[in-house]
């Protein structure tokens, strides 16, 4: 239809309105086309990971109420499915570590308990970051004795107080039949059903928990444990007058420039749930109890199990300095909470980063341009490379894979500033130009992307 009317406007009129025409017909079509693709994009449903968070308790320290406050108010990281569960903090003191502990926990102890924690620590008279050191054995014995492993299995399959499960959760995360996958079950022939393993593997498997412990520490008493540290080494390893007293200047210089403010640490601990084919089997085949017949032998049984456990992958930190300007409009309780929901986010990231098995995925938002909704709350800070994968099904076994189409770049001039309370106001003069506010990240390289293909940072 469109061709026709072109045709009969091009044999009454001159050709420069023909092409007028013809390119307002293109526009408005690619308009079309664009505005679909990015209706489509907010349709999209993933596989994301599921996260739950715990905040391990630790010792009194300066604003701790306004730290802990913004750790619970702080909002879920959206690239995960919320898995969170009833328990969102343990004491660390309620689980005695031994020798025999330290031992059989071998080579994962932390090494140490982070300088500047220890310099605090013997600053102010305290023995050093034992606790730090123990922190992976203290949540080992958590996790074990809470049954934290079981707990997370229990939310997968929306366990009731009857011990019965159902599958809905897992077929609303991730687009299956729930009703045809616990049928399946009901038949006993769980372990060759492809749908079921899928879900094993996409999702149960992707299960992570991440145990955060905060510190909110003066500047001065870290700045003043270095600076002491430091005059101490020069007078043992300096000789020369000279140079020895340029050295002791240079350390109180550095003082005096660290000592201002607050730095608010985070040391978080991240652990995997474990879940293959032979504790899938165990579960459907011993531990199933379908909602038409309660059994209370298997519903102990499950309570009992010590099949669900979950791995330690490692550990990560990340610091935040606060310092209190005249010029600053905000609190000072809201630059803590914003430094401390930011630290939070960072050290996700670096999580991430360090530990292949916890990067997200992350759906296009558009196809051209390339845009997708993750910015600087991820870390990015521009010129990272991504892969772009497209989710297939593979017809041998049933399962998802993924396939790398290409790879793309991170944009540095058109980044996304999406960090906690960031730009909540945007001052400008009239004599500047204003410019379009992003709420994407833009990236560069190849072509032929949809939305819906999912990205993946590479190292």
């Amino acid at each position: 239809m469109i061709k026709l009317s072109i045709i009969k406007f091009m044999t009454g009129t001159n050709t420069k309105n023909a092409i007028i025409l013809l390119l307002g017909i293109s526009l408005l079509l690619f308009n079309t086309k664009e505005l679909k693709s990015q209706n489509d994009a907010k349709k999209i449903k993933y596989r994301r990971s599921s996260l739950h968070t715990i905040l391990v308790e630790s010792e009194e320290f300066p604003r701790k109420e306004t730290v802990i406050k913004a750790y619970n108010n702080a909002p879920f990281p959206d690239k995960y499915n919320n898995h969170s569960l009833e328990a969102r903090s343990f004491n660390p003191k309620d689980f005695v570590i031994t020798e025999e502990d330290r031992k059989a926990f071998g080579k994962n102890r932390r090494k140490a308990g982070g300088f500047l924690k220890d310099a605090a620590n013997l600053a102010q008279g305290k023995k050093a970051d034992e606790e730090g050191r123990d922190m992976p054995i203290t949540i080992t014995k958590y996790i074990r004795e809470s049954k934290l492993a079981n707990k997370l299995v229990a939310k997968w399959f929306d366990r009731q107080p009857d011990g019965s499960f159902d599958m809905n959760l897992i077929g609303e995360r991730g687009s299956y039949n729930a009703s045809e996958m616990e049928a399946n079950i009901a038949k006993g022939s769980a372990r060759g059903l492809s749908s079921l393993a899928d879900a094993g593997e996409e999702l149960i498997h992707n299960t992570f928990v991440v145990f955060s412990r905060l510190t909110f520490v003066s500047n001065e008493i870290a700045a003043a444990a270095a600076r002491d540290v430091a005059k101490n080494l020069a007078k043992s390893y300096i000789s020369d007058t000279s140079t020895l007293r340029k050295t002791m200047q240079m350390a109180d210089e550095t003082y005096e420039r660290a000592k201002e403010g607050y730095s608010v640490w985070t040391y978080s601990y991240l652990y995997q749930l474990k879940w293959n084919d032979s504790i899938a089997a165990v579960f459907y085949n011993d531990l199933w109890i379908d909602k038409s017949k309660p059994d209370s032998l298997k519903k102990a049984a499950f309570d009992k199990s010590n099949i669900f456990e979950l791995e330690y992958i490692g550990d990560e930190r990340a610091a935040s300095l606060v310092t209190f300007s005249a010029k600053e409009t905000r609190t000072e309780d809201q630059l803590v909470e914003i430094a401390t929901v930011r630290n939070l986010d960072n050290v996700l990231y670096r999580l991430q980063k360090k530990f292949e098995v916890f990067k997200t995925k992350v759906p296009l938002y558009t196809g051209n341009p390339i845009t997708a909704k993750i910015g600087m709350k991820e870390g990015l800070e521009g010129g990272e490379r991504f892969e772009v994968l497209e989710q297939t099904l593979d017809p041998k076994t049933g399962l998802t894979t993924y396939k790398q189409k290409g790879k793309i770049t991170v944009d540095k001039h058109l980044l996304w500033d999406n960090r906690f309370v960031a730009g909540e106001t945007v001052k400008t003069d009239s004599s500047a130009t204003v410019k379009p506010v992003i709420d994407r990240t833009t990236f560069s390289g190849g072509s032929d992307y949809y939305p819906g293909m999912l990205i993946r940072q590479l190292h």
